[in-house]
């Protein structure tokens, strides 16, 4: 890696312009009487600007009202079936913050958590959903700036050939300052079978961004728990930073069979009886070929129910069609399955 790449960019362009910390804002009529004005660029600060004396009293349900986390978590139930350990972790996560925001308007000493966070699990488990709703929960609670998603992949950070990979990098950790950047399959970064791989100048120049502007950006990194244990074990340094890992569960027949209802009652189809069976027999199948991807399978398996079942409607021999043609999907729809033609 060239000098140039080593050296600490600054990605805080645009920046909003803050009061100073010792001018009072109008909205802030406690600031001369009750304590003093946080320090600049602190998230509490931001959202309040004022430290408390120490006989006030913070309101938790304001508290939990004003920072949505509630709402955030409970839409994060609505659109994800199962996951109770990762909806856990993640309302273990969000309590420390509101913890350590309310601690600070006391002028309770304490550093800045580490948000780096790992999850691992198999496609379709709803890790990108879940960082998406990790980053609106940052946002809500003043740790993160903007509170975008900046979704990436190896070849969105790693060059082809010298002198390319450190601006590739530099301009996606750019787009995400202020906001979390998901790395999905990072161990696709290293590659140490090749001596020529640039994919080592990006963990390095991520390794350097997590650790100087952590105030700035949340990474996580996402994958294959076997793949990323071996990447942690590869690049120490980038397991030193991760402070949370999260591993999500793969959905069990159950689960997926309602996700596909939930799937189906949100696009106004429903299955018949016979097709329930049919669905469930075609799961169990399923869940033991290649590839399989959890929610991703079952949504495009009934995507394809979908098409099959249109080319059915529209072949056939009726004169007219009815509401409820037009939202069945029958055991026909789902038996024409490769799923059940390779035997």
């Amino acid at each position: 890696m060239d000098t140039s790449a080593k050296r600490s960019w600054d990605f805080q362009m645009n920046r909003a312009d803050q009061p100073r910390a010792d001018q009072p804002r109008a909205d802030q009529p406690r600031a001369m009487e009750s304590g003093t004005a946080l320090s600049e660029g602190d998230p509490v600060a931001d959202a309040e600007g004022t430290l408390l004396l120490d006989d006030d009293l913070i309101n938790l349900y304001e508290e939990k009202e004003k920072t949505k986390i509630e709402a955030i978590l409970a839409r994060l139930d609505d659109e994800l079936v199962g996951l109770g350990p990762v909806k856990t972790k993640l309302a273990e996560i969000s309590s420390l913050l509101l913890v350590d925001r309310m601690r600070k308007r006391f002028s309770l000493a304490s550093s800045r958590p580490n948000l780096h966070m790992s999850f691992t699990g198999s496609p379709g488990t709803g890790k990108t959903t879940v960082a998406m709703r990790m980053a609106e929960l940052l946002f809500s609670l003043g740790y993160l700036k903007k509170g975008h998603l900046v979704a990436v992949t190896r070849d969105d950070l790693v060059g082809q050939y010298i002198g390319h990979t450190a601006p590739k990098t530099k301009e996606v950790l750019k787009r995400a300052m202020g906001g979390v950047l998901f790395i999905d399959e990072a161990y696709y970064l290293y590659r140490p079978e090749n001596e020529r791989d640039y994919g080592q100048e990006t963990i390095e120049i991520l390794l350097q961004v997590m650790e100087n502007q952590r105030d700035d950006l949340v990474v996580i990194v996402a994958g294959y728990k076997d793949r990323m244990d071996k990447f942690f074990e590869s690049n120490p340094g980038m397991n030193s930073r991760i402070a949370h890992h999260v591993d999500f569960p793969d959905y069990s027949i159950e689960e997926l069979d309602q996700i596909a209802r939930l799937i189906l009652k949100d696009q106004s189809y429903y299955f018949s009886k016979e097709a329930e069976e049919t669905f469930r027999e075609y799961l169990n199948k399923r869940m033991t070929q290649p590839h399989f991807a959890n929610a991703r399978s079952v949504r495009n398996a009934i995507e394809r129910s979908r098409l099959r079942q249109a080319n059915r409607i529209v072949n056939s021999q009726a004169e007219k069609v009815s509401k409820d043609d037009l939202m069945k999907i029958t055991a026909e729809d789902i038996r024409l399955s490769r799923v059940f033609l390779d035997l």
